[in-house]
C-alpha cells in the first residue's frame, strides 16, 4: 500500500486523538459548571431556556393571508404578543418558514435570532401550551417559582408540556428540589412511582422527589421493589436504592449490601446502581454519614472485576483503611483486571499517611507504567473533605430552605475508561458542584492550548507522544 494511504490513516488516527481530547475536556468544563437533579437527565432545552438565548419570541397567529410560498417554505404570520425583543420587533407581521397545518387562528411560538433580518424558529401552541408559555414567561428568575408551577404538568396528556416539566426539573439544582417539600402531592408522587407503564426517567425523577416529602412509613413499598425479580418494579435503581437509604436511613444498607454491593452474583448494572446511589448519599444527602458508607463499598473491593469502581469514592471521602488491601489487589491483578492498578495508585497518591507513600514506591518497582500513567492523567488528587455533613445542601436550621451549593466538594478522580462486559450508566446521574468561576476559566483555557496544540499536530503531520492504551 502506498505511502499516502498509511498517511491519511495516521491523520485519521490523531484525528480521532483531538475527538478524544475534546471529549474529556467537554466533560470537565460541564462538570464544572452543572448542578442538577441527581438521577435526571433532560431530554433537550427547556421552553424557558430557549426563549433565554433567542433574540426575539412572540405568540404569532396563522390568517387568511397566511400563504405557503411553494419555493421557500415562508409564511405570514400576525404578531399576536411580544414577549421578548419588543425594541426589535416593530412590525405587524412576521415571516417564517412553516411546512404544517395553517388554519386561520392556529397560534404559534415564533423564536427569532440575528436582527434586523430575523431568522424564525416557529412551534404550533395549542390554548394550554400557550397559557403554559405566558406563564413561564411572566415568573420571576426563582427556581423554586418554577417547580412549583411546573410540577402540575408533570403528567399532563400534551407531551410538549409534560416533556417541558420533566427538563425543567432535571435541570434544576437537587438543593431547590428539596425546598420544594411543602409543595409536594405525595399521594400522587407514590401513585406515579407505582405505575408499571412509568417510563424510567420519569419514575426517577418521582423516586428523587418522595425521597424528599417521604417518610420511614414509605420504606417497606420501596423494599419490596428492590426485592422483586419484576424488572418493571425496579426501573430507576440507582434513584430507587437512594430513596430507600433516605427513608430507611443506615438499617437500610443491609438489604442494599445483600442485594448489590456483596453479592457476586448481582448483574453488573444492578451493583453500579446502588454504587451510584451511595455517591450521592455520600455527596448530597446527609442521612447516613460517610464512615458508614464505606463499609459497604467494602465489599465491591472483593469483586475483582468491579473494585475500580469505588477506589476514588475511598479516596474522596479519606478512608484511607484500605492500603494493605489494595495493594494486594495491584499485586495480584491480571491481564483481564489490570484497569485497577490506575485507581490504586491514585489513592496512594492522595493518602496522607507515611506508608502510602512506601507502598507507592512499591508499586513503582512492580509496574512502574501504571504509576507513570496515573501520574500523567491525574493531577495530585484533591484533599478529601471533613467528615459528614461537609458536602450536605441543606441549610443547619433545617427550615426548607436551602444552603449555597458552593459547599459541595468536587469529584477528586475517576479511573480511566476501560472494557465492561455492559455499559455504564449516562452520566447524567453523577451530580456535580456548583460554577468555580476561576475554576472554569483555567480549563477553558486548557482546553484551547490543547485544541490548538492538536490541531497543529494533525496538520503538520507531528508524532505526539500518546501514552499506551491500557489493556
Amino acid at each position: 500500500m502506498s505511502h499516502r494511504f498509511f498517511r491519511s490513516h495516521r491523520i485519521i488516527g490523531r484525528i480521532a486523538v483531538v475527538g478524544g481530547l475534546l471529549g474529556v475536556l467537554s466533560l470537565a468544563v460541564s462538570a464544572t459548571i452543572a448542578v442538577a437533579c441527581p438521577f435526571c437527565a433532560a431530554v433537550s432545552q427547556t421552553i424557558r431556556q430557549e426563549m433565554e438565548v433567542m433574540d426575539a419570541v412572540l405568540i404569532a397567529e396563522a390568517t387568511e393571508k397566511s400563504v405557503r410560498d411553494e419555493q421557500t417554505g415562508a409564511v405570514s404570520f400576525k404578531v399576536a404578543k411580544v414577549l421578548k425583543g419588543s425594541d426589535l420587533v416593530k412590525d405587524a407581521e412576521v415571516t417564517a418558514v412553516y411546512y404544517g397545518d395553517l388554519t386561520p387562528g392556529r397560534r404559534f411560538l415564533l423564536s427569532g435570532v440575528d436582527p434586523p433580518n430575523f431568522q424564525w424558529s416557529s412551534m404550533p401552541l395549542t390554548q394550554e401550551s400557550e397559557e403554559y408559555v405566558l406563564k413561564m414567561a411572566s415568573l420571576a428568575d426563582d427556581p423554586l417559582e418554577r417547580l412549583k408551577f411546573v410540577q402540575g404538568y408533570l403528567q399532563h396528556p400534551e407531551t410538549l408540556l409534560n416533556r417541558d416539566a420533566y427538563d425543567e426539573f432535571a435541570t434544576t439544582a437537587y438543593p431547590v428540589i428539596q425546598s420544594l417539600k411543602p409543595f409536594m402531592d405525595h399521594d400522587q408522587v407514590v401513585k406515579w412511582i407505582q405505575d408499571p407503564e412509568m417510563p424510567a426517567d420519569r419514575r426517577r425523577l418521582y423516586l428523587t422527589m418522595l425521597g424528599v416529602c417521604g417518610s420511614e412509613k414509605d420504606a417497606p413499598m420501596l423494599e419490596e421493589m428492590l426485592k422483586s425479580t419484576d424488572s418493571a418494579q425496579r426501573t430507576g435503581l440507582d434513584a430507587l436504592v437512594a430513596c430507600y437509604l433516605l427513608l430507611a436511613g443506615e438499617s437500610g444498607l443491609k438489604l442494599v449490601d445483600e442485594q448489590f454491593l456483596a453479592n457476586a452474583d448481582a448483574p453488573y448494572a444492578d451493583t453500579y446502581a446502588a454504587i451510584m446511589a451511595l455517591r450521592f448519599h455520600g455527596t448530597e444527602a446527609d442521612k447516613i454519614p460517610r464512615s458508614t458508607l464505606v463499609k459497604s463499598l467494602y465489599h465491591v473491593l472483593d469483586r475483582k472485576d468491579l473494585s475500580d469502581l469505588v477506589i476514588p469514592d475511598l479516596a474522596r471521602w479519606g478512608d484511607w483503611s484500605q492500603i494493605d488491601r489494595l495493594v494486594k489487589l495491584f499485586m495480584e491483578a491480571e491481564v483481564d483486571n489490570n484497569w485497577v492498578r490506575v485507581p490504586v495508585v491514585n489513592y496512594l497518591r492522595a493518602c496522607p499517611k507515611p506508608e502510602a507513600a512506601a507502598a507507592l514506591e512499591k508499586l513503582r518497582e512492580i509496574d512502574p507504567e501504571s504509576v507513570r500513567r496515573a501520574s500523567s492523567f491525574f493531577a495530585v488528587p484533591v484533599p478529601p473533605a471533613p467528615e459528614k455533613p461537609a458536602t450536605s445542601f441543606r441549610s443547619p436550621d433545617r427550615d426548607d430552605r436551602f444552603a449555597s451549593a458552593a459547599k459541595a466538594e468536587p469529584f477528586a478522580f475517576e479511573p480511566l475508561t476501560r472494557p465492561r462486559d455492559a455499559a455504564r450508566p449516562s452520566l447524567a446521574t453523577v451530580n456535580t458542584p456548583a460554577p468555580n468561576l476561576g475554576k472554569l476559566a483555567s480549563v477553558t483555557v486548557l482546553a484551547c492550548a490543547m485544541l490548538l496544540a492538536a490541531f497543529y499536530l494533525v496538520l503538520t503531520g507531528g508524532s505526539p507522544r500518546l501514552a499506551p492504551a491500557r489493556r
